[in-house]
């Protein structure tokens, strides 16, 4: 029998974190390396021994690596799509875990790629979309379908906090309206919009090749620049990026992590027009308070609270 041995490195404070994000999906039996605790092991059990392997040593240093094993078969990839996907959603939450880079064992890259895909299929989102895989085809009935190449940008409808965002949409759009999009990823919120019927985007991220992701997934679904506009850059700390960004939106979307929201928070009013929606996610269980909090010293008021699997989206005005 085949085996997949799959590695995903981390740092030493992303270890506990990771391996819990593998058993929600049933993916026990790890084996963890840490460097900090052998480099601890050693300095505390010197009376044990006088040699230690040299080759142990150096690649020990620096390492914080879980790897698991997983059947080269159906089940076995399909499971290992799950795992991208959840980790794309930890990548989302959290920047202070590593690399989080994930690497495979005894598969070439493109059967890795290719089955991955069999297993990403098109996916109801609320009453109104379809998520259709670029590759897939699909009969999306009287759905609004939303084509989609998630690439290595995270937003791919299956993450909590984009569905919760996308069913909100689907409610919130009700045609024309001027959209700002902070932290869009792969663009899949900003699209969503615009294929709902708002008239424009505005879609910005820190990471440049969120520019390429959201270009790409606009084309998909046959939209523009004269819709949609990709901005690179911090809103939070350069001032010609704010510039830019300007006001007057009628709709502002947020699917970031809870400190960038309340970092947002005072900035909000002066980015929506009158009567304007600032709808916000992206906020585990224990820091709900602190967001909604932040929002009422800012002027925003919290019209409707969502839930799903522990992560919460507001709707404030």
């Amino acid at each position: 029998m085949r085996w997949l041995e799959i590695h995903i490195d981390t740092n030493h404070a992303g270890l506990e974190t990771v391996q819990a994000l593998l058993s929600g999906l049933d993916v026990d039996g790890v084996v963890i390396e840490d460097g900090e605790e052998f480099q601890d092991f050693l300095e505390n059990n010197r009376d044990y021994w006088d040699y230690v392997d040299e080759d142990l040593e150096r690649r020990m240093a620096g390492r914080s690596r879980i790897t698991f094993y997983l059947e080269a078969r159906e089940a076995g990839f399909a499971k290992l799509g799950e795992v991208r996907i959840a980790l794309e959603g930890l990548k989302q939450e959290r920047t202070d875990l590593g690399t989080l880079l994930m690497t495979l064992e005894d598969v070439e890259d493109a059967d890795w790629e290719n089955n991955w895909k069999q297993y990403y299929k098109p996916m109801e989102i609320g009453e109104r979309l379809l998520v259709i895989p670029q590759w897939e085809e699909a009969d999306p009935g009287e759905r609004v379908p939303l084509y989609l190449d998630p690439g290595l940008t995270f937003g791919t409808g299956a993450h909590a906090t984009t569905r919760l965002c996308l069913t909100a949409l689907e409610r919130l759009v009700q045609g024309g309206e001027r959209v700002l999009d902070l932290g869009c990823g792969s663009g899949i919120l900003s699209v969503a919009a615009l294929r709902l019927g708002a008239a424009s985007a505005l879609a910005v991220d820190i990471d440049d090749k969120c520019r390429d992701a959201a270009e790409e997934n606009a084309g998909l679904n046959g939209i523009g620049p004269e819709q949609l506009s990709v901005l690179i850059g911090n809103l939070l700390t350069d001032g010609t990026v704010a510039e830019a960004i300007g006001g007057g939106y009628d709709l502002v979307l947020a699917n970031i992590v809870a400190d960038v929201i309340i970092a947002l928070a005072p900035r909000v009013r002066g980015l929506l027009g009158p009567g304007g929606t600032f709808l916000c996610s992206g906020v585990i269980e224990g820091r709900a308070g602190e967001v909604v909090s932040a929002l009422a010293a800012n002027g925003l008021k919290v019209l409707e609270k969502r839930e799903d699997n522990g992560w919460f989206a507001f709707i404030c005005q």
